[in-house]
């Protein structure tokens, strides 16, 4: 199992160079069920927000429903239990709090792999970060 970070998203989306195509393949693995993928209902937000900002909000929308609609990804919710080993997570390590948020969702679940160009993660000793370019499908 592993935990899709939201720049993979918005590295998919923006990005038309090597990082863009390689969270592209990724997302790809993931609609074809090739690899099982988890990510935060936060993620929507994060993504579809620079989305919107980058480019318009039609395409905003359009990365939004094909996000909800994604074969094989996995939403966790959001809610009090996940909050408080957030909280954990930000004493412990130091980390903001929405990079806390992924990686108590990243544990609760059970992800042994976080993808992330976000090296904040390789702070948190329960993680194994890989970025978008470092991770190869099994």
């Amino acid at each position: 199992m592993i935990y899709i970070d939201s720049n993979v998203f918005i590295f998919a989306s923006l990005n038309n160079e090597e990082l863009g195509n390689n969270a592209r393949l990724i997302l790809e693995e993931v609609e074809n069920r090739n690899i099982e993928a988890i990510t935060s209902a936060l993620t929507f937000d994060e993504a579809i927000w620079i989305i919107k900002k980058n480019r318009n909000f039609e395409d905003a929308i359009s990365a939004g429903e094909a996000f909800l609609n994604m074969p094989g990804l996995h939403l966790v919710d959001v809610n009090q239990d996940l909050l408080a080993l957030s909280m954990d997570i930000m004493k412990r390590y130091k980390t903001d709090p929405r990079d806390s948020i992924h990686a108590a969702t990243a544990i609760t679940q059970k992800a042994n792999i976080i993808i992330s160009e976000d090296s904040d993660f390789d702070r948190i000793k329960e993680l194994k970060r890989r970025g978008i370019m470092e991770f190869k499908i099994q």
